[in-house]
């Protein structure tokens, strides 16, 4: 009999996390289940109950900027389960404001989870699925990681770096038989834009120059709302790639991200540059 498989997730307390953990688990995988605050669990508890998931989810807490304590919490889901055959990267948030007015400070606080702390964890299983000969890693990033958006700087940032190291660890260690994957969504309905949104403490100061081109941009992403797209769909792509022994590197996935591609391609630079700025309320 073929032994269970077992996927970690990050950041699946709600959104893309939460979607992912309960379609890994419809598919037949124990699912471990991470997130910073336990007391946040509910939503995803509710979702798997309502979903008809038989197994309950493991819960445990993982904070992936606690990088010293990622190889132990590995340590422990492997003692208990055994194996990890899919990590996926999920955990991270978004700051927003103009580059002039972001701080420092603020953008290596973005970079300390959306990069660092995504790094941390892939390091954190490498020894693992190179013991097994087999893993996938999934790096939930973003059509922010292949292109940038105005206010979205650091996020930006943060992406285009996961990106990098991404696929350069996946050419070292395909011959291990491990397996690396960038995952692009586009506008999905997750907490990115909502509770996991980090307003730049300069962004709507009435000392910012770039002030009422951030409450125009604020509304634009408001007006973006009712637009969003269920994160199941992401979900169900994360489990056909954690299926696919040879996945490609990148999957962009929503409609919003096969125009904006489609339109970067195309449009000479100067002339996107002045539809993105106008599109989002900057100019």
């Amino acid at each position: 009999m073929a032994q269970e498989k077992l996927a970690v997730v990050t950041g699946s307390s709600s959104g893309i996390g939460l979607a992912a953990a309960v379609e890994l688990a419809l598919n037949g995988y124990r699912v471990v289940a991470t997130m910073r605050d336990l007391g946040r669990s509910g939503k995803l508890e509710d979702a798997a109950q309502k979903a008809g998931v038989r197994d309950p989810v493991d819960l445990r807490r993982v904070d992936i900027t606690e990088v010293d304590s990622l190889a132990s919490a590995v340590e422990a889901i492997v003692r208990d389960h055994g194996r990890i055959d899919v990590l996926v990267n999920n955990a991270g948030f978004s700051t927003a404001g103009f580059a002039e007015d972001m701080t420092l400070a603020e953008l290596r606080h973005q970079m300390e989870t959306n990069f660092f702390g995504n790094v941390a964890m892939s390091k954190a299983v490498l020894p693992v699925m190179r013991k097994q000969r087999s893993g996938h890693i999934v790096q939930i990033s973003s059509v922010g990681g292949r292109s940038s958006a105005p206010l979205l700087s650091c996020y930006n940032a943060s992406k285009f770096a996961l990106e990098g190291w991404s696929e350069a660890l996946r050419i070292e260690v395909h011959s291990l038989g491990i397996r690396v994957v960038l995952i692009e969504p586009g506008d999905y309905d997750t907490d990115i834009w909502e509770r996991n949104l980090v307003i730049g403490k300069q962004a709507l100061d009435a000392s910012s120059p770039n002030k009422e081109r951030s409450q125009r941009f604020a509304e634009f992403v408001k007006s973006r709302t009712p637009k969003r797209r269920d994160p199941r769909e992401v979900a169900q792509l994360i489990v056909r790639v954690a299926n696919d022994p040879n996945p490609r590197l990148r999957y962009l996935i929503g409609p919003d991200v096969t125009m904006q591609m489609w339109l970067r391609a195309l449009l000479p630079w100067r002339r996107y540059e002045r539809v993105v700025a106008k599109a989002t309320r900057i100019d």
